[in-house]
């Protein structure tokens, strides 16, 4: 999933939900006249040799010889607005689908009448509902700060460091306060080297971890914020996994640990509003 549609998700699932008002027949955001210029309209309206418009930039109805406008040219970009709006919803339709999964009377049962899809993931309970947490890919960016210095220094006396970060300011699976358990149902026995961290967030990326190493001298350190988990295995494969305190509002992830103890890149992020925040 492109970084682009996970900060547009909140948004994008609230449009899908509520609906979205289109424009009527002969309405559109751009009125295109022959000269190549256009108007940026909210309606228009063709009356034999005239167009009547109501201008957005002048707040007003205005009317213009039919001659002078470009109706095809009007008429593409309806359509291609159309088309792209479409794709937007169908791309809404599928990110809720990977969210929200509806259970299924087939896989392990996690609460009375509600059961684990069978499909491998990591999944957690919204209410009634089972959320399946979305897998994204972190990035490891250098600090570029640090690595001037270490070139301006006759020793490698400071480490270089760099960052494991994700794009966006937040994640796109929002859950409520308090200690989620999360249901790891992943192969090769992943949830027995699942680790929770909190994420530290900024305008445009989240930092999960921050990396260093003395001037390319032995083993680069990994720091993170770690929270402690309680882990059972509940059946074959499948782990409960359980914070041994709330979570605070802010961004979290879970990440698969190597046997040498460093980071998967691949994690499964998620955030925690404030109460009464606004989405």
């Amino acid at each position: 999933m492109s970084s682009r549609l996970r900060q547009l998700l909140p948004a994008m699932l609230f449009l899908a939900l509520v609906g979205v008002p289109r424009p009527s027949p002969g309405a559109t955001g751009k009125l295109y006249l022959k000269d190549g210029s256009y108007q940026t309209v909210s309606s228009y309206e063709v009356h034999g040799d005239r167009v009547r418009y109501y201008s957005l930039e002048r707040s007003q109805w205005e009317e213009i010889p039919a001659s002078l406008v470009d109706l095809e040219a009007t008429k593409r970009a309806e359509e291609q607005e159309k088309a792209a709006h479409q794709k937007e919803l169908e791309e809404v339709k599928s990110l809720e689908a990977e969210r929200f999964e509806h259970p299924v009377n087939t896989g392990f049962e996690v609460a009375p009448g509600i059961r684990l899809p069978q499909e491998p993931g990591i999944y957690t309970l919204d209410g009634l509902r089972v959320v399946r947490l979305i897998q994204s890919s972190a990035e490891v960016v250098k600090d570029k700060k640090r690595m001037a210095l270490l070139l301006a220094l006759p020793a490698p006396v400071l480490k270089s460091r760099a960052y494991v970060v994700l794009s966006g300011e937040k994640a796109a699976v929002r859950l409520p306060p308090g200690q989620p358990t999360f249901y790891v149902q992943l192969p090769e026995n992943v949830g027995a080297r699942m680790e929770l961290m909190g994420v530290k967030s900024s305008k445009e990326s989240r930092i999960v971890e921050k990396v260093e190493q003395r001037s390319g001298i032995g083993k680069a350190s990994e720091v993170r914020e770690g929270v402690p988990l309680a882990r059972e295995e509940i059946a074959p494969g499948l782990y409960r996994l359980k914070p041994t305190r709330a979570l605070g509002p802010g961004e979290y992830a879970l990440g698969e640990l190597t046997p040498e103890q460093k980071l998967n890149l691949d994690v499964w992020d998620f955030g925690i509003d404030r109460p009464g925040a606004k989405p």
